[in-house]
């Protein structure tokens, strides 16, 4: 297992106190966190430098955005694929419509997708929702 410290180095992240509090709660939590969800589990941080973090997160490929049918944003953890260059976060996101946990499904291929020919395809999102394996 890699810790949150050999994440941050491979990612090209300087390694502070919050960016390893931020990390461990992905890796710790399993499921998609908004801001919000983070300043609950870590009280005391500045927001802006919340802010920060989640955003350089981001642009180096550690997580990705997942917009839930609320239009909250929440963050998840990237593959191990994802860098700076390439985001690999094209798979299905499922939401729980009673306890509104949102988990990345990557095991699951994503429905083939033909357009006509004038419309060009940038960036593909698929949120399923219902029952997740806890409130089943």
């Amino acid at each position: 297992m890699v810790s949150s410290t050999q994440q941050l180095s491979a990612h090209k992240i300087r390694t502070t106190e919050i960016r390893i509090a931020v990390l461990n709660l992905f890796l710790e939590n399993k499921q998609a966190l908004s801001k919000q969800d983070i300043e609950q589990f870590l009280p005391n941080q500045d927001r802006i430098t919340l802010y920060r973090t989640l955003k350089t997160f981001e642009d180096k490929g550690l997580i990705h955005r997942v917009i839930n049918s609320s239009n909250i944003l929440k963050y998840a953890l990237c593959s191990d694929s994802c860098s700076h260059d390439y985001h690999n976060d094209q798979h299905i996101h499922f939401e729980c419509t009673n306890c509104r946990q949102t988990t990345c499904i990557e095991n699951v291929p994503l429905p083939k997708l033909t357009l006509p020919k004038e419309y060009l395809v940038q960036n593909l999102e698929l949120t399923v929702s219902g029952l997740c394996k806890d409130c089943k």
